[in-house]
Order: structure tokens, then sequence, then C-alpha cells
């Protein structure tokens, strides 16, 4: 029986069973973090709590019967930059020794210039190839396995994406099942909704253009998307995931409708102040007993601050001009950078509550469609869903580590030379982030996306199983804690 039969048959026996694990932790070796985080939930004061230390580095509270962490692991893909790279792709197929080649995009994508170049690339190297360009904007679990049918039945030994992150993790997921192709779709998704397993031998090569800035997906071993059966977002995150080479060419970004451009590098955004802001590799808990065990996401450390860093200082200057004209291409090389640091950043160190929670956003959501995305379903992008909650979430994670607060609302212009008090830091950036957020336009707080106050239970409940990621905030955040960070995200300004 295929991976599909399989899927499409899940009795409501293991629905019901699936919704019970949301509720409860992954004791993993690389994850039973989680488990404390969500065992703290129901303190009113879990922003300020004496059992937190608020120091100048984020950090939880220790545990006297875990080690902690004392490693920390940087991969990324090769990443190839330049106006006009993208007609390289042929020859480095040729390269590859590709003799068949699946390249996956999006029924927008394909109509547009960049898939030109690349087909162009490919029949001018006698490089063999097949198409699929059916990617949903938004993947779900059904769209993966569409892709997934059409790779087992093409046979594709190197893969090639061109799109936005949809396409991208569309492909990753293609990859990883053809390369697995009796595992059923939830054997690698991340717990407590998939069973979390370890991803063991290499897959196919695989190389990723980009055609917006934003996932960075080119650089990461994750695929994000709507599990439906449970009207959640979830994910896959391994290194095996990550692809060969990214080749990253801003002129493939100038078609990008300007709230395309603006969703897009909101995620970049909060990629960088997550990841910046992320619990501290040496307090994650407990020391996995293999390296193989050791997760993607891990914590702050001090490769991936440079990184995160440098996304964060090219965003806030460039976002807004990259939106404003098509053609400013200092602009839009700068922002397809800030992808690519960001990436690199977070890749390594995680991100924290802003995505944790912005999945039941999109996942929860019915009637919103963001403007510009031609789509024929309801949508809130991505990197709204994200940016929504960033100046709620900064508020509350401010005490944790107040001089990383002030040093990135410093990069948004703050003046630092009169508010140095350490409980100023998470309402200064929030600030910060506020105005930011007001002048690209973008929706007023989740109650511009149709969500009210009654809607905050279910969007705690969707948040809740997302231990890959909220584990790693910097202060540890449960229930009642949610509740307040959804309600403070209600309406921004």
């Amino acid at each position: 029986m295929s991976a599909a039969v399989r899927v499409a048959q899940t009795s409501q026996a293991s629905i019901k069973s699936l919704i019970t694990l949301m509720n409860k932790s992954c004791a993993c070796p690389a994850h039973s973090q989680a488990r404390r985080v969500l065992q703290n939930n129901n303190s009113a004061s879990d922003a300020t709590s004496k059992h937190h230390h608020h120091t100048k580095d984020c950090s939880h509270a220790s545990h006297a019967d875990t080690e902690h962490e004392y490693a920390f692991e940087m991969a990324s893909s090769t990443m190839r930059f330049g106006e006009g790279v993208t007609r390289e792709v042929g020859q480095d197929l040729v390269n590859m020794k590709a003799k068949k080649v699946l390249v996956m995009t999006d029924p927008n994508i394909a109509k547009l210039p960049v898939m030109k170049t690349v087909i162009e690339s490919l029949t001018a190297n006698n490089v063999p190839f097949v198409v699929y360009d059916k990617t949903r904007a938004e993947p779900t679990d059904k769209s993966f396995m569409d892709a997934i049918a059409f790779t087992k039945e093409h046979r594709p030994d190197v893969f090639l994406a061109v799109g936005g992150g949809s396409v991208m993790d569309t492909c990753k997921a293609a990859n990883l099942y053809y390369n697995y192709p009796d595992a059923d779709l939830l054997e690698f998704v991340n717990a407590p909704i998939g069973k979390g397993s370890v991803i063991t031998k290499d897959l196919s090569p695989l190389i990723a253009i980009p055609t917006t800035a934003g996932t960075g997906s080119e650089t990461t071993g994750t695929a994000i998307f709507d599990y439906e059966p449970l009207r959640v977002k979830t994910g896959i995150a391994n290194r095996k995931l990550r692809p060969t080479l990214g080749i990253v060419d801003p002129l493939n970004t100038r078609t990008m409708p300007s709230q395309v451009k603006i969703a897009s590098g909101l995620d970049v955004l909060c990629h960088a102040l997550e990841s910046y802001t992320a619990l501290p590799y040496t307090e994650r808990t407990p020391r996995p007993a293999n390296p193989a065990e050791r997760p993607a996401y891990q914590g702050s450390n001090p490769i991936s601050d440079i990184w995160s860093l440098e996304g964060l200082r090219l965003t806030v200057k460039y976002l807004a001009r990259s939106a404003k004209d098509p053609l400013d291409m200092e602009a839009n090389s700068q922002m397809c950078l800030a992808a690519a640091a960001a990436g690199t950043g977070f890749g390594s160190a995680g991100v924290h509550l802003c995505h944790g929670m912005s999945y039941p956003i999109s996942g929860l959501n019915k009637t919103y469609k963001h403007p510009e995305y031609n789509v024929d379903h309801s949508i809130v992008p991505h990197g709204i869903s994200v940016a929504v909650t960033a100046p709620a979430v900064f508020r509350y994670t401010g005490a944790a580590c107040p001089d990383r607060h002030f040093k990135a609302a410093e990069i948004f212009g703050a003046d630092l030379t009169k508010i140095r008090k350490a409980e100023s830091a998470g309402p200064l950036l929030a600030d910060q982030l506020t105005k930011f957020l007001e002048d690209l336009g973008v929706p007023n707080g989740i109650g511009a996306l149709g969500y009210t106050k009654a809607d905050i239970p279910a969007l705690v409940k969707g948040t809740l199983p997302q231990h890959r990621v909220t584990k790693l905030a910097p202060l540890a955040t449960g229930a009642e804690a949610l509740e307040r960070i959804f309600e403070d995200a209600m309406k921004n300004y």
C-alpha cells in the first residue's frame, strides 16, 4: 500500500491519538526540554519568575538531573550569489552527471522569466528533465503527497527547485520520501504530530534557486507544511534535507509583487530576531547521547549570532526600498543576502515564539486572503503570520536577555543613550518593531486577520505542539503565557 493511501485511510482513532499527543511533550533525547517548558505553564508571572536568570545572555533555569549541551554545529548549503547566475544551472547538472532532473516550481513561477532561463540552460546543456509545476503556496500534507507521487512516477536522480519557500520545501519532501519509498508521511515529521524519526541516509542532490528573498530555505534542512487532518502547521527538520547548492540570483526577485516582497522580508526579519534571542546552546538540555541526535535547531551560538545580526541589519535597511521599487537592484540584492544570512543563522540557532505561534495563525485561517497573492485559497503568508505577533513576543522575552533586545532595537534606530534599564528592553524593541510594521502597511495584529479573543484557546492549542521551536524561547513559555502574548498581539498599533 502506498504512503498516500495509508495517509488517506488514517482512522478516527489515529487522529484522536494524535490530538492526545499534541497535549503531551516530546521525551526523545533531542527534544525532552519541551517537557519542562510545558510543565511550567501555570505561573502567572512567566516572564519575571524568580526561577529565571535575567542576565545579558538568554537562559533558562538549570536542571541538576540533566546535562547541558556543550557543543554546537554549523551546517549550511553551498551558496552561489550573483546577478544572472541562474544560467549556470545547466552546467552544474552536467557536472553532477545528472541523468534525469525533476524541476519543481509552481503555476505562477512557471510563467516567469526565471523558468525560461532555467529551461534554456538545461536544454543548451542537453540535460534530460521533467517539470512539476503544481506546487501549492503554503503546502499541505496532500500537496506534499501529490509531489511525492509524481517523483516516484518519474524517478529522477537530481532535484531542482525553482521558487519560494513553498517550492523548496515541497522539493525537499519529495526528495526525502523518494529515497524512503516505504515510509509513511508522518515518519520524519516533527514529534508529537509525527514520529520524528532520524534521517540516516544521504538523499539525492538538490539544487535550489529561490525566487523570493525570505525563507532562506536554500540554506536550511527544514520543510514546513499544513497537516490538514489536525489543522496545524508542522514540518520536517534534518540536516540531510539541506540543498546541495543554493543559487541566489537577485534578478529572480524583480517580478515579486510588493506584498510578496514584504511578507518574505518579514520572515527574514523574524528569522534574524528569533535566532539572535534564542536560548543559548549551552542551556539546552539534555545533551544528546549520540551526535546524530543533536537537533538542527540548537540555540544561539557565537557563529549564528554573526549571521543573524547581519541579516537583521540588511533587512531593516533594505526591505522597504525593495518593496517600493522592483527595479532597485541594490535593495533586491541586499535582501537576497539578508535572507541567506538569516537562513544560515537560524539554520543553526533555530527560531522560537514568533514561528511557533505563526503555525496555528496560518493553519486555522478560514477566510483571510492576503493581497497580491495569486492563489485559489485563503492564505495568511508565512511572513505575515510570524510578524504580527513579533511586538508582543519581544515585549515578553525582553526580560530574559535585555542586552540582546537592546542591540536589536538599536539596529532599528533606537537611541540607547538614555534607556538602559533592563526592564525597558522588551518594550523598546516592541515599539521599534511596531513602527517598522506600520510603515510597511502590515495587518494590524492578528485581529486584522479575522481572529478574536474567542480564538485564543485554539491558537494556544495549535502552538503547544511546536516543541521544535518553542523550546528555544529564552523564557519557559506555557499555555498561560501564550494566551497573554496572543491577546497582546490582537492589535499592534
